[in-house]
């Protein structure tokens, strides 16, 4: 089954908590991983990645935190996923990957039927937008 990473897990976890906040307060890294009990390290380089990606905004400083980089029903569920991950989540190597990493690609019998799985599952992250998990 489609598995999401621990870092996905984590950057959602996380960016939930910055959106229930009001638009613009910051949130601390310390706070999140406190609160969840998330591994620190892991958690700031999952808001990197986010920041990185205008999804949250960071300031830096002793009142330094995260704030949601837009309204929480701008940011699609699949653009924190390709964010933290490079990539959207798929269900077969061949379709992650492309057909060079199957041995049996021009064979295969489920290829078609396994890729309208995987497009139900894009337009489902796609069609979802932070403010719905909130």
């Amino acid at each position: 089954m489609v598995r999401l990473s621990k870092r996905v897990e984590y950057g959602l976890i996380a960016i939930r908590h910055i959106a229930t906040r009001p638009y613009g307060e910051l949130v601390t890294a310390k706070e999140i991983a406190e609160r969840y009990a998330i591994p620190y390290e892991l958690l700031a380089k999952v808001l990197q990645k986010l920041s990185k990606s205008g999804l949250i905004s960071s300031v830096h400083g002793v009142r330094g935190g995260y704030a949601l980089g837009r309204r929480a029903e701008l940011i699609r569920i699949s653009d924190i996923i390709n964010a933290i991950e490079g990539s959207k989540p798929a269900i077969t190597e061949c379709l992650a990957d492309g057909p060079n990493t199957c041995d049996v690609f021009d064979l295969c019998t489920i290829r078609s039927p396994l890729g309208k799985v995987q497009s139900s599952i894009d337009r489902a992250f796609h069609g979802m937008t932070l403010s719905e998990i909130v």
